[in-house]
C-alpha cells in the first residue's frame, strides 16, 4: 500500500483488485452457429442473466469473483435475458435445456457437456471442461 492509497476509497481499493472476466457478448440467435463451431477447437461457456433478479446478479457477482481461466482456455459469453429471451429460448431448443436463470451451461464439441443454475454455479465447475 502506497502513501496516496490511504486517501482512496474501499470501493476505489477493491475495484483496482478486481481482475477483468473475459466476457463477449451473446446478442444474436446467428451467435449460437458461432459458438457450436468454437466449440470444437475449445469449451464454450453461457451465462444467462437476468438483469433484474437478486439472485442472478449475486451469483454474477461471486463467479466474477472467482473466475480465473482465460480466453484462451475457455470462450465465456453473457446472455442479458430481459433483452434477448429469443435468444434464451433458441438455446432451450437446439441444446435440450431447459431455460433457468440465472443458468450456465457447457458446450464442448457441440453439445452441452454441463450446466447449473442458481446458486449451484460456481466458476471452479468450468475447469473440468479445460
Amino acid at each position: 500500500m502506497g502513501f496516496f492509497d490511504k486517501f482512496k476509497s474501499q470501493r476505489e481499493i477493491a475495484k483496482e483488485e478486481l481482475v477483468e472476466v473475459p466476457w463477449h457478448v451473446l446478442g444474436s440467435v446467428d451467435q449460437l452457429d458461432e459458438i457450436v463451431e468454437q466449440s470444437k477447437n475449445k469449451p464454450v461457456a453461457i451465462f444467462k442473466h437476468s438483469t433484474r433478479c437478486g439472485i442472478s446478479r449475486g451469483v454474477l457477482k461471486l463467479f466474477e469473483k472467482n473466475y480465473n481461466l482465460t480466453d484462451e482456455q475457455l470462450k465465456l459469453y453473457y446472455l442479458d435475458l430481459l433483452q434477448n429471451r429469443d435468444i434464451s429460448n433458441e438455446i432451450a431448443a437446439r441444446f435440450k435445456v431447459q431455460h433457468e436463470s440465472p443458468q450456465m451451461i457447457v458446450i464442448k464439441n457441440g453439445a452441452v457437456v454441463h450446466h447449473d443454475s442458481h446458486h449451484s454455479i460456481e466458476a471452479s465447475h468450468l475447469e473440468r471442461y479445460i
